[in-house]
């Protein structure tokens, strides 16, 4: 049998990325078509490693070639995949595709447990992932990825001197809670609070990365307007509890980032705290604090939303520990967090193919 590249082609015309709308071919998403007999073999790259639709789009290819061109071709398809980025990567970060911040109104909502969950979740779909403490005067991160005491190398470059991010659970990570003692308050005001936060990108030796994170503090102050100042930002993820009092400040938040000129994509709402599961009775729900204030807030404002995670021990001594929830494969905690990366790997995606790229903030 001899089958042309034309035919291939034209049959993979038929099949849809779900999420970008649009054919696989018009996407550039296919490459070396090989034909050997009756095997035919081609590359589908992806818009990222986490995409949760890979079987489905690897599945559609092959009964397209099958309708279209030939039910005895035998298929093989290499799925890869390239992070997509809109970034002008000539300035700040220049290495990094995706700039991804976590933020909350409310402090306790757990923001810096679902932040640091999801870096790590994104690391172990194949993403080269980094994550800031951007939490100046609360750091965390360094206890939740167990790098508490540890101190960054510092190399010089053309006088310059940069520091080097530390690498924990394939993922690089910077805090100021790795600078300074351990018991030290950061008595700080907003002028040095913003210079801290411009160092971590502007002196450190970031890389070549799909995604970086930024765990921000709670509320809209100094840090929030100084990066959106600094770089052009993805996206934004909202967490919150289901509570009303959470959702009220999760609200300003969002808000926030929506307003002219910072107008920053909500990339969607995760409600962590949605129940409490004793790990005993492991289909047991108990709605302690709401239920459903995630879900509202996500059709509210017209955003996805991205998930919800449970109370759970193992949530709260995994962080404690240094080792985070998404480590612990095949639980259902891991699944939850493992969940949460793919969602917000394709929300960026559909970012990218669909909003225009967020422009650095201005202010007089």
């Amino acid at each position: 049998m001899n089958f042309s590249e034309e035919q291939i082609l034209k049959a993979l015309s038929t099949v849809d990325d779900p999420d970008l709308k649009q054919d696989l071919v018009s996407l550039g998403m296919i490459s070396n078509i090989t034909v050997d007999g009756n095997k035919i073999s081609f590359i589908v790259t992806l818009t990222t490693p986490a995409c949760p639709l890979k079987e489905l789009i690897k599945k559609n290819c092959i009964d397209a070639i099958h309708a279209l061109v030939s039910h005895q071709a035998e298929v093989n398809i290499v799925m890869d995949a390239k992070v997509t980025t809109l970034r002008d990567r000539d300035n700040i970060l220049a290495g990094v595709k995706n700039i991804i911040a976590v933020a909350s109104g409310k402090g306790g909502v757990g923001k810096s447990t679902v932040a640091v969950n999801l870096a790590l979740g994104l690391a172990q779909k194949g993403s080269k992932v980094g994550i800031i403490d951007a939490d100046i005067y609360g750091p965390s991160i360094p206890i939740m990825l167990n790098i508490k005491g540890q101190r960054p190398q510092v190399r010089e470059e053309n006088g310059k001197h940069l520091m080097q991010p530390i690498e924990t659970y394939g993922i690089k990570a910077l805090s100021i809670g790795l600078l300074i003692d351990e018991e030290q308050a950061v008595v700080w005001r907003g002028p040095m609070v913003s210079s801290a936060l411009r160092q971590f990108m502007t002196d450190a030796e970031w890389g070549p990365l799909d995604y970086l994170v930024i765990d921000l503090p709670p509320g809209t102050g100094d840090i929030q307007l100084t990066l959106v100042q600094l770089v052009p930002l993805t996206g934004v993820i909202i967490v919150t509890t289901p509570q009303d009092v959470a959702l009220a400040d999760a609200r300003k938040a969002m808000g926030m980032f929506s307003i002219t000129p910072i107008n920053v994509p909500v990339l969607g709402v995760v409600e962590n705290m949605a129940y409490f599961t004793p790990a005993e009775l492991p289909e047991n729900k108990y709605y302690i604090f709401g239920k459903g204030g995630g879900h509202k807030l996500s059709h509210q404002y017209n955003v996805p939303f991205l998930g919800e995670v449970p109370i759970v021990q193992s949530i709260r001594e995994g962080g404690d520990a240094g080792t985070p929830a998404v480590l612990q494969s095949g639980s259902i905690v891991g699944n939850i967090f493992s969940d949460l990366a793919d969602q917000v790997a394709r929300q960026v995606a559909i970012r990218n193919a669909h909003v225009p790229v967020t422009e650095v903030v201005k202010m007089n």
